[in-house]
């Protein structure tokens, strides 16, 4: 019996791929949580989970967040990342945080059952076409500074507002809007944030 936990922020959505794959002769649904952190701490106090089925963006605690401390203080949980966002550079920085696989919510139930199967088994599992389309977007060219000010970008900031919110000089900040742009090819930082986005960078 493969032992699961669903982490979904939406529990419409967690709830129906819970009542699917109960219906699996093999499957036994462990819990369902609505946060990163709610899906640490389940794992943690049941280390009998074989496979959480982690969305990505979760409050409190993202599901790539979650996914990086699952796999280091269960090892031999699998993390199967099921989002309804195949953005290549999730996929990247999914596997880069341990994740087993990763597909979209869309997948037949059938399908998912077997995904889960196979990240039981240790194996890696991945959308054909997320994986074509991960390999063409390429790494995420972005520093971890460029992300932060996008990040604030996204909330609306000023150049002003950014330099506060980061302790940087208004000089700065241009400095890395500058360098942002001309790594997404973007017209304005709204337009670099969305491109960011988009492609899974933030």
């Amino acid at each position: 019996m493969i032992r699961i936990a669903i982490a979904d922020d939406q529990a419409m959505v967690r709830g129906a791929l819970a009542a699917l794959l109960a219906l699996e002769d093999d499957i036994e649904i462990a819990g369902t949580v609505g946060t990163g952190t709610q899906a640490v701490d389940l794992v943690k106090t049941d280390p009998q989970i074989d496979v959480v089925l982690m969305d990505v963006e979760m409050p409190d605690m993202d599901g790539l967040a979650a996914c990086e401390k699952i796999r280091q203080i269960r090892p031999r949980t699998r993390v199967l990342m099921v989002s309804t966002f195949g953005r290549p550079g999730y996929v990247r920085r999914a596997f880069n945080a341990g994740a087993s696989g990763f597909v979209v919510k869309d997948a037949p139930s059938d399908e998912l059952a077997n995904y889960v199967r196979d990240a039981a088994r240790g194996r890696q599992v991945i959308d054909p076409q997320l994986a074509v389309e991960s390999l063409t977007i390429g790494h995420n060219p972005l520093t971890e500074r460029e992300i932060e000010v996008l990040r604030e970008v996204e909330n609306g900031g000023s150049i002003d507002d950014i330099a506060n919110a980061l302790f940087l000089s208004a000089g700065t900040v241009r400095n890395h809007v500058s360098s942002i742009l001309g790594k997404t090819g973007a017209r304005n930082r709204a337009d670099a944030a969305t491109t960011a986005r988009h492609n899974g960078w933030l």
